[in-house]
C-alpha cells in the first residue's frame, strides 16, 4: 500500500479546492445558462470543440480504466490497447455518420431521438432500462472501483473514500450541470495525461537503470517480448479475452459503436457543441488523445511484469507503480487519478438526471413543467441517483474479485441489440417500433442463452465473438419482425430531412492522419 506524505496530502486537497472553485466559477459566469433545461443539461448548446474533446475522455476513463487497463497490460500487454486505439477509428465514424443526424434534428437524449424515428414506447422503455444500467451498473461500479484505487494509495477506509467520491462529484457539477463538467474537464484531463505520463516516464527510467527512459522501453520490449504483440493467436491463455482477429473485425466494433455512438453519458457532450464543426473538432481532438492512453495506462502495468514480478492481483501493478514516484509527484499522480474518477462520475450523475428529467418526468409526469422546475428534478434527481450508488455499491460489487467484468458482462448482454435498433434506426427507413424492441430484447435473451448455458460450447464462446453472434441474431428478428409488421410513417419527422454528411478538409486530413498512425501501429506490434 502507498501512503500519502504531508506533501502529497496538500497537493490533492489543493486539487480538489480548485477544481471546486472553478466548477463554481464556470457556473456563475453566465448564470442565466443554467436556468433553462437546455442551458443545464446541454450547456445551452455552446460548447467549444476542446471542451468536448476533454470531455469526452474524462468521461470515459475512470478507475477501471486506470487500474484495470494497467493490470491487462501485467496479466496480457499491448494487446489490451486496442480497446483505446479501435475507439479513436470509431470516434471518427461517430463524428462523421451519427453527428450530422444528432445535430440537425436537435436531440437532447438518446431515447428522444428513438421516439423521433420510432414512436414513444420503446423511449419509455429504454430511458428505464438506462437508468437502471447506468445507476446499478455503471455509477455503482465507478465509485466502486474508485474507491478501491484511493484506499490502496491513500490508507483511509473504502466505505469513508466512496461517500467522499461520489458527493464531491455530486457538488461541483450540480449548480452548473453540463457546462460545469464539461468546461472544468480540460483541466481533469490535462492533470490525468501528465500524471499518466509521469509514472511511465519513472517506470522505464528505473528500467533504463541510469540510461534514460528509451533504454528503459528498449529493455522492456527486449525482455518481456510476449507482451508486445497486438493480435493474439489461439495458443494464448488470454484469447478468450481478446481473440486475435476477432478484436479487429468483430465485437469490439460492436462495443465501441453503441458505447461512443449512442451511449447517453458520452454523446451527450457533442449534441452540446456550438455546430457540427466545433462537434467534430471535438471528436477529432478525443481521437489524438485515445491514441496517447496506451501509454499512460498499459505501459505502467508492461513495465511491472520486470519492476514488480509475481503480484498477487494483476490490478496490483497500476498503485504498485506509484509507490516509485517521489514525494509531491505522488501527490501529482494520484489528484490525476481522483480527477479521473471525479470527472466519470459527474458525467455519469448528469446524464442520469438528464434522461430521468427530459425523458421521463418532463412527458410522464408533468407536461407542463416551467424551465426552472426541470432544472430543480434534474438536480433532486442527481441527488438520489448519487445517495443510491453509494449505498448500493457495496453489496452489488463488494463480493466480487473482479468488479470490471460486472460491468462488461451486464452492459455486453445489451450492446448489440442497442447497436441493432440505432443502425437500422439510421439507416434502414422500414425499420419498425415493434423490430427494433424485439430486437432489443433477443440481445438480453441471446447473450444469457450463451452466459449460462450449461453447454460448453455455447458457454465458452470468447466474449466478443458471443457479441457478434448476438447482432446478427438481433439483427435478424428486428429485420423480420419490420417486415411482418410494417408501421405507417404518419405523423413520424424524416431524420435524414437536409444531413449533410460532409465533413470540412481539416477533418479529412486529420482522420487520414489518425488512421495511419493506427495502421502503423498494428504493423509494428502485429
Amino acid at each position: 500500500m502507498t501512503h500519502l506524505s504531508t506533501l502529497d496530502a496538500a497537493m490533492v486537497l489543493a486539487y480538489a479546492v480548485f477544481i471546486f472553485g472553478l466548477a463554481q466559477w464556470v457556473s456563475r459566469r453566465r448564470a442565466d445558462t443554467v436556468d433553462d433545461s437546455t442551458g443545464y443539461f446541454l450547456a445551452g448548446r455552446t460548447l467549444p470543440w476542446w471542451a468536448i474533446g476533454a470531455s469526452l475522455i474524462a468521461a470515459n476513463i475512470s478507475a477501471e480504466q486506470i487500474v484495470g487497463m494497467a493490470g491487462s497490460g501485467y496479466a496480457i500487454g499491448l494487446a489490451i490497447a486496442s480497446y483505446e486505439w479501435m475507439a479513436a477509428a470509431t470516434l471518427l465514424i461517430v463524428g462523421k455518420v451519427f453527428l450530422p443526424v444528432f445535430l440537425k434534428n436537435q436531440i437532447t437524449t438518446m431515447p428522444e431521438f428513438l421516439e423521433a424515428r420510432f414512436g414513444p414506447t420503446i423511449r419509455t422503455v429504454m430511458a428505464g432500462f438506462w437508468l437502471v444500467l447506468y445507476v446499478f451498473v455503471n455509477l455503482t461500479s465507478i465509485l466502486w472501483l474508485g474507491s478501491i484505487a484511493v484506499t490502496k494509495v491513500a490508507g483511509i477506509n473504502q466505505d469513508l473514500a466512496l461517500a467522499m467520491l461520489g458527493l464531491f462529484a455530486l457538488a461541483y457539477q450540480l449548480k452548473g450541470g453540463l457546462k460545469a463538467v464539461a468546461l472544468t474537464d480540460i483541466v481533469q484531463v490535462a492533470l490525468l495525461v501528465a500524471g499518466g505520463l509521469v509514472v511511465s516516464a519513472i517506470a522505464l527510467a528505473h528500467l533504463g537503470d541510469g540510461a534514460g527512459i528509451t533504454a528503459g522501453f528498449v529493455r522492456l520490449t527486449r525482455e518481456t517480448p510476449e507482451h508486445f504483440h497486438m493480435i493474439l493467436g489461439p495458443e494464448s491463455p488470454h484469447y478468450k479475452e481478446l481473440p486475435g482477429l476477432g478484436v479487429l473485425i468483430g465485437g469490439l466494433w460492436i462495443a465501441n459503436l453503441s458505447y461512443w455512438g449512442f451511449n447517453q453519458y458520452i454523446i451527450q457532450r457533442t449534441l452540446a457543441a456550438r455546430s457540427l464543426a466545433e462537434a467534430q473538432r471535438g471528436i477529432v481532438f478525443a481521437a489524438v488523445l485515445k491514441l496517447l492512453m496506451p501509454v499512460i495506462i498499459v505501459l505502467p502495468g508492461i513495465a511491472a511484469v520486470l519492476l514488480a514480478p509475481g503480484l498477487a492481483k494483476p490490478d496490483e501493478a497500476y498503485p504498485t507503480m506509484m509507490a516509485l514516484l517521489p514525494n509531491g509527484l505522488l501527490g501529482l499522480v494520484f489528484a490525476a487519478l481522483t480527477a479521473a474518477i471525479v470527472a466519470s462520475t459527474a458525467s455519469k450523475i448528469n446524464s442520469i438526471a438528464t434522461i430521468f428529467t427530459i425523458d421521463l418526468y418532463a412527458r410522464k409526469f408533468s407536461t407542463g413543467a416551467s424551465e426552472r422546475k426541470l432544472v430543480k428534478v434534474g438536480r433532486i434527481t442527481a441527488c438520489i441517483a448519487t445517495l443510491i450508488g453509494i449505498v448500493a455499491a457495496r453489496p452489488l460489487l463488494g463480493g466480487l474479485d473482479q468488479a470490471f467484468q460486472y460491468i462488461q458482462e451486464f452492459s455486453g448482454f445489451v450492446t448489440p441489440g442497442i447497436l441493432v435498433i440505432f443502425l437500422t434506426g439510421l439507416f434502414w427507413r422500414r425499420a419498425t417500433e415493434a423490430g427494433a424492441l424485439v430486437g432489443a430484447l433477443a440481445s438480453v435473451v441471446f447473450s444469457a442463452i450463451f452466459r449460462f448455458s450449461p453447454i460448453a460450447t455455447l458457454s465458452e464462446v470468447p466474449f466478443m465473438h458471443r457479441m457478434s453472434i448476438v447482432f446478427v441474431a438481433s439483427l435478424a428478428l428486428t429485420v423480420i419482425v419490420s417486415l411482418l409488421r410494417p408501421a405507417s410513417e404518419t405523423g413520424r419527422r424524416d431524420i435524414m430531412q437536409d444531413v449533410s454528411f460532409a465533413t470540412s478538409r481539416g477533418f479529412n486530413v486529420a482522420a487520414a492522419l489518425i488512421i495511419a498512425i493506427l495502421v502503423a501501429l498494428y504493423a509494428i506490434w502485429w
